[in-house]
């Protein structure tokens, strides 16, 4: 029974991490070395293991079922909401153009062995997702337990077809002078923190296995990649591809393009009812916000050649991912005195960790954009953070 009970929050948690974010992980890696990438893998994982136990302390402290942005407007205000609100905006748009990129690229791959006809397989992608998100298959998005075991069967598979062709070589190289590198598709790949809320819910009555679930949650993909970057990069090396499925062959091709497929329409309806519950937009009305915006975007990006599928991830990881992130800290420390629940576990935090953690992330904001001109925003952001604690 307790095995059971487990099982739909963690792999809520761990299937909302499993999108299609790790299908870059091989490839950002194989920039550092492997050796390094690992490093990133732990280090990364246990940031994001530690957020999330933090967020689950809030939701525990919390009575009522919240979102993220309730839970922002209960302990940040108002201001703390509509933050909130713009960070996962932010990343859900930047998530939907990467996988128009790799949808587009996946499919041209599939039917012409060659990305030759990306940009015209990308607007199919769209018109195609467009279509199924206005009819609003909403059991979709609710498909983190089936996306799960589906992406646990998919590298099975691959560590059986590929694990005996491994070669140590392509395993033992360092690339120090691009150690930062992986850190955004990393943060990106484990960022699962809408899925807190939700498995609370599931364990209703049994919160105290709430720790044990998040904990499940973030061990589970940590595997899951570490296998995947590993076997990826033990065969082909440097010349893994962005997205690493189309080393693979046509068949892990598919695979990876149906990964895209479902993580793009789970996160499409995920917006469009954001818009409509939380900013009163009418139904049809978001349903154009939310197809019409990525498609520019997209078209913009690919024309003008700005960024790729792994940058595009890339950045969203690092600034939405650290974003979420230190508002959620600063969430853990209000809630310690407004929150009106005894919780199941406690973590213990204080501000001079909130403000190390921030500078940290401001930091990897830096090296992921590159740039002074970046460096005003950054000051403010900080600023309100600090108003914030």
């Amino acid at each position: 029974m307790v095995k059971k009970k487990l099982s739909n929050p963690v792999s809520l948690i761990a299937g909302t991490a499993m999108g299609a974010g790790f299908l870059g992980l091989p490839y950002v890696i194989a920039k550092t070395g492997f050796l390094i990438g690992f490093i990133y893998l732990i280090l990364v994982g246990l940031f994001v293991l530690f957020v999330q136990l933090c967020l689950g302390e809030i939701v525990l402290r919390t009575k009522g079922n919240n979102q993220l942005t309730g839970y922002a407007k209960k302990y940040l205000g108002n201001k703390g909401k509509k933050l909130m609100l713009f960070i996962m905006m932010f990343y859900i748009f930047s998530t939907l153009i990467a996988y128009l990129i790799g949808g587009g690229e996946s499919l041209s791959y599939i039917l012409f062995g060659n990305n030759n006809y990306a940009l015209l397989f990308s607007i199919l992608f769209w018109i195609l997702l467009s279509t199924l998100t206005y009819i609003g298959l909403r059991a979709l998005k609710l498909y983190g337990k089936i996306g799960f075991y589906f992406i646990l069967a998919f590298i099975l598979l691959i560590v059986l077809f590929y694990s005996p062709s491994i070669q140590t070589e392509n395993l033992t190289f360092i690339e120090p002078e691009n150690f930062f590198f992986p850190f955004g598709i990393v943060l990106f790949s484990f960022m699962s923190f809408s899925s807190i809320p939700a498995a609370q819910r599931l364990l209703l009555g049994k919160e105290r296995w709430m720790k044990k679930s998040i904990i499940l949650g973030i061990l589970i993909p940590f595997i899951v990649y570490f296998l995947f970057t590993l076997v990826l990069l033990g065969n082909f090396g440097k010349q893994v591809p962005e997205i690493a499925t189309l080393a693979l062959g046509r068949f892990f091709a598919f695979v990876g393009a149906f990964a895209i497929f479902t993580s793009y329409l789970s996160l499409n309806i995920s917006l469009r009812d954001m818009f409509r519950f939380d900013f009163k937009v009418k139904r049809n009305h978001a349903w154009f916000i939310c197809s019409i915006v990525p498609i520019i975007a997209f078209l913009i990006i690919y024309f003008f050649k700005l960024a790729s599928f792994v940058q595009i991830l890339s950045i969203a990881g690092v600034i939405a991912g650290g974003s979420t992130g230190i508002l959620i800290l600063i969430m853990n420390l209000k809630s310690k005195q407004k929150g009106r629940r005894i919780p199941e576990y406690s973590i213990p935090l204080n501000k001079i960790a909130i403000i190390l953690l921030s500078l940290i992330f401001i930091f990897g904001i830096i090296i992921q954009l590159g740039g002074e001109k970046i460096m005003s925003l950054l000051k403010l952001n900080f600023s309100l953070i600090l108003s914030l604690v």
